[in-house]
Order: structure tokens, then C-alpha cells, then sequence
């Protein structure tokens, strides 16, 4: 079991970590990245999200039947992002 000075640093860390995208995502919103800034916004977002999954909602300590239910939401997500870019784009 890891010490709660550990546990702090880890959250501090993440929470940095966090933070530093966020100051990324608003910085490439005045590059013109031209298609790219779409993928590069979803790509940051997603590595938000996991972060936040991983540390902060515990699934980096948590039971494989959790994990795999939080997988398969996250499978979901990414199935519904896919059909409705695929339908907005045949447009």
C-alpha cells in the first residue's frame, strides 16, 4: 500500500499533468492546424480522460470487472463518436 505522501504526489502530479493540457488544448486553438486540429483537440481530450479515469476515479487499483465495464464504456464512446462522424462527413 503506497504512503499518503505518495498517494498526494501521484494526485499533484496528475493534476498537473491536467492542468498542462488544458493550457495545451487552449494554445492549439490559435494554431491553424488546418483537418488536424480536430484529431489533435480529441487526442488531448482523450488523454484527459484517461488520466482522470485511471487516477482519480481509482481504476488503476480497482478489479478487473471494473475495468473491464469502464473499457467498454469507453468502447461505446468511441463506436457512437465514429458512426456520427462517419454519418456528418458523407454529408
Amino acid at each position: 500500500m503506497a504512503t499518503a505522501a505518495a498517494l498526494r504526489k501521484t494526485y499533484f502530479l496528475v493534476f498537473g499533468a491536467l492542468l498542462l493540457l488544458t493550457l495545451l488544448t487552449a494554445g492549439i486553438a490559435y494554431v491553424d492546424l488546418g483537418p488536424l486540429s480536430f484529431a489533435v483537440a480529441l487526442a488531448i481530450a482523450m488523454t484527459k480522460a484517461a488520466l482522470v479515469m485511471i487516477f482519480f476515479m481509482h481504476l488503476n487499483h480497482s478489479e478487473f470487472l471494473v475495468k473491464v465495464f469502464a473499457g467498454a464504456g469507453v468502447l461505446w464512446l468511441l463506436h457512437m463518436l465514429t458512426f456520427t462522424l462517419a454519418d456528418y462527413l458523407s454529408r
